[in-house]
C-alpha cells in the first residue's frame, strides 16, 4: 500500500517491497477480495439465526408449537450439516468461484420462499434450501482466505473472518426481532438481497484436473476425529444456544422479539471486537490450549443461564459468553483449515459439518428438557460443552505447534 514520504509498498508475506503502479492495483484488488471472502462468512451465521427471536410470530403464523418451530433450526442446518461433510472437497474438485457464485444465488431464490410461504412446509422447504446452499460457501470462502494468507497471520486472519461471522450472527437476532415487529417476512427479503450481492465475493479456484483431484481418504483420521468431536460438542453445548436464551427472555423475562433480539447481539458484539485479538492468541499460544480454555470458559458461563432473573443479568452473562463462543470458534476454525493441507477445503468442511450438526440438533436435545426446567436444559448444554475440551486436550501438544514456528505442509 502507499506510504506517505517515500515509494509506493506492495505486501509479500511480512516484507514490504517496492512496486510500481500495476503491482500496486494489483495488490489493492487483492485487499478488496480479501474483505469479500470476510463479508462471505457472514451469510452462515445470519441465515441461521435470523429465526431465533422470531419463535412466537412463526407460532402465531402458522398455528404451531414451539417445538414444531424449532425445525426452522433444524431443517437449516441438517442439510447443512450433511453436506459439509463432501462440499467443501466438491468445491475444490469443481472451483471455488463457480460454485460460490452459484450457492449464493440459490440461497437468496431460497430465502424468497421462505419470505412468501403460505405454510410452515413451504417455509421448512426454503429452510432446507438456504442450509444446502451455506453447506458450500462457508468452507470454501475460508479455505480460500486460508490460501492466500502468510503462515503466521492464519489465526489473526481466521479471527477477523470470525468477527464477521459474529457480525453475522449479531444481526440476524436484531433483524430478525425488527422484522417479526413488522412482518417476519421482510426479514428473508432482505436477507435474499444480502445474499444476491454477495455473489462478487468469491474466492480464488478453478476446476482441479482427475489427477490433482483432492481425496476424501485423508479426511478419516484420529486427528479429524477428534476435532470434528469437539465442533460437535462445542456446537451442541453452547455455540448453538441462541434460540434457547431468546425463548427464556422472552418466556420468563417477558422480552419483546426486539428486546431478544438485543440481548442476543451482545454476543456477537464480542466476537466481533475480539475475533481479530482471539486469532492473534491461536497464532502465539496454539489452537488446542486455546480451544480447552475457550470451552471450559463458555460452558461454565452457560450453566447458569436459565437462574437469571433480569434482562440486565441474561444480557451481561451472554456477552461474557459470546466472547469465549468466539475464542472457541477462532480455535476450531484455525485448527481445521490446517488439518489437512492437500484438501484443504474438506478439511474444513467436515469439522464445520459437525459443528452445525450440533447446532441442528441443539433444538431437538434441549427444548423438551427446557419445557420442564430451563436450568435442566441450561445445565446439560453445559455439560455437553465440556466435551469439546476434552477432545480438544487429546488432540495432544502437537496441535500446539500449529503457529508461526510451525512447518506448514502444502502451504502456497
Amino acid at each position: 500500500m502507499p506510504r506517505a514520504g517515500g515509494p509506493d509498498q506492495c505486501h509479500r508475506g511480512a516484507e514490504h517491497v517496492a512496486c510500481g503502479p500495476v503491482q500496486l492495483a494489483a495488490a489493492r484488488s487483492q485487499r478488496w477480495r480479501t474483505w469479500g471472502l470476510y463479508a462471505g462468512g457472514m451469510a452462515g451465521p445470519f441465515g441461521g439465526g435470523l429465526v431465533n427471536p422470531m419463535f412466537p410470530e412463526l407460532r402465531a403464523t402458522f398455528g404451531a408449537s414451539s417445538g414444531r418451530i424449532g425445525w426452522a433450526l433444524t431443517a437449516y442446518y441438517v442439510p447443512f450439516a450433511a453436506l459439509l461433510l463432501v462440499s467443501g472437497t466438491l468445491g475444490e474438485r469443481l472451483g471455488r468461484r463457480r460454485v460460490v457464485r452459484l450457492t449464493f444465488a440459490t440461497y437468496g431464490l431460497s430465502c424468497l420462499v421462505s419470505a412468501v410461504a403460505p405454510s410452515l412446509a413451504w417455509f421448512l422447504v426454503g429452510r432446507v434450501g438456504q442450509g444446502v446452499a451455506n453447506a458450500f460457501t462457508t468452507p470454501l470462502l475460508l479455505a480460500g482466505l486460508a490460501d492466500r494468507t502468510p503462515a503466521a497471520r492464519l489465526g489473526r486472519s481466521v479471527g477477523i473472518y470470525a468477527s464477521f461471522q459474529a457480525a453475522g450472527q449479531s444481526l440476524a437476532p436484531f433483524v430478525g426481532g425488527l422484522a417479526a415487529e413488522l412482518n417476519w417476512r421482510w426479514g428473508f427479503v432482505g436477507t435474499a438481497a444480502v445474499a444476491f450481492a454477495l455473489i462478487v465475493a468469491a474466492p480464488d479456484g478453478t476446476p482441479r484436473t482427475a489427477t490433482d483431484a483432492p481425496r476424501l481418504a485423508p479426511l478419516v483420521s484420529a486427528r479429524m476425529g477428534l476435532l470434528v468431536t469437539a465442533a460437535f460438542s462445542a456446537a451442541a453445548g453452547f455455540i448453538g444456544l441462541g434460540f434457547l436464551v431468546s425463548l427464556y427472555g422472552r418466556d420468563h423475562l417477558g422480552l419483546s422479539a426486539s428486546g431478544a433480539g438485543l440481548v442476543l447481539v451482545t454476543a456477537g458484539i464480542s466476537g466481533m471486537a475480539l475475533g481479530a485479538r482471539w486469532g492473534s492468541l491461536v497464532d502465539r499460544r496454539g489452537g488446542r490450549v486455546v480451544g480447552v480454555a475457550a470451552a471450559v470458559s463458555a460452558s461454565a458461563l452457560v450453566a447458569p443461564i436459565g437462574l437469571v432473573g433480569t434482562v440486565w443479568a441474561l444480557a451481561a452473562l451472554w456477552a461474557t459468553a459470546g466472547a469465549m463462543l468466539a475464542l472457541a470458534s477462532v480455535a476450531l476454525q484455525s485448527l481445521a483449515a490446517e488439518a489437512v493441507p492437500a484438501n484443504r477445503g474438506g478439511g474444513v468442511s467436515a469439522v464445520l459439518s459437525f459443528r452445525f450438526a450440533g447446532q441442528a440438533l441443539a433444538p431437538v436435545f434441549w427444548l423438551p428438557i427446557y419445557a420442564g426446567s430451563p436450568r435442566a436444559a441450561f445445565g446439560s448444554a453445559a455439560l455437553v460443552g465440556l466435551v469439546a475440551a476434552g477432545a480438544l486436550a487429546r488432540l495432544g501438544p502437537a496441535a500446539d505447534r500449529l503457529g508461526p514456528a510451525a512447518d506448514r505442509v502444502g502451504r502456497p
